[in-house]
């Protein structure tokens, strides 16, 4: 049975846990979130968890990041199994680091594929899911602070071309503040 520790390999500058045996270091590294502000007809699908954390809150389409897969497949992944929702990617919105939880969250902005009406369905880590003008955002019940900070970026450039991504608020670099206050979101789309 190896044996590992916590010691500073040589060629590193912290500490990783490695194999007292061989050497081998096992890498600790952040998780990535891949999500998309899916929107149709100024509203944007929203997907009420089943799951913990935060369930019974509201969130965008989004999920961990699989192996072989880019950014863009596992956002429409995500989106096809919380919301039965068939989207197109545009592009990426933001990119958030949430340094307390170690992830880093890709935000897509993406729309339905096909045209009409959207078909839409609570896939099995949601226990709904919902089209919602952003006067009718169930703001009280957002699950993260990157959901809110998502729905402003998409709110300020809607359909317009695509730029620089998103990124954390100035008052929160590394991810680590609460949800917003009540009403911020609110107040950031008025």
């Amino acid at each position: 049975m190896p044996r590992f520790a916590r010691a500073v390999p040589d060629g590193e500058n912290r500490e990783r846990v490695s194999c007292l045996d061989c050497g081998h270091v096992f890498y600790e590294n952040p998780k990535i979130v891949v999500g998309a502000v899916v929107a149709h007809a100024g509203r944007i699908l929203l997907c009420r968890r089943a799951i913990e954390p935060r369930r019974g809150f509201w969130t965008l389409p989004a999920g961990y990041l699989e192996l072989h897969e880019t950014p863009a497949e596992g956002a429409a992944r995500e989106a096809l199994e919380e919301a039965g929702a068939r989207i197109v990617i545009d592009g990426i919105l933001a990119i958030y680091s949430i340094s307390r939880i170690a992830q880093v969250q890709i935000i897509h902005r993406a729309r339905f594929a096909g045209s009409g009406e959207p078909s839409i369905e609570a896939g099995e880590e949601s226990l709904e899911v919902g089209l919602f003008a952003f006067d009718d955002l169930p703001v009280e019940d957002i699950a993260f602070p990157t959901v809110h900070w998502a729905i402003e970026a998409y709110r300020r450039i809607g359909d317009a071309p695509l730029a620089a991504p998103a990124g954390n608020p100035p008052q929160d670099p590394r991810g680590e503040g609460a949800l917003p206050g009540r009403g911020a979101l609110q107040d950031a789309v008025a």
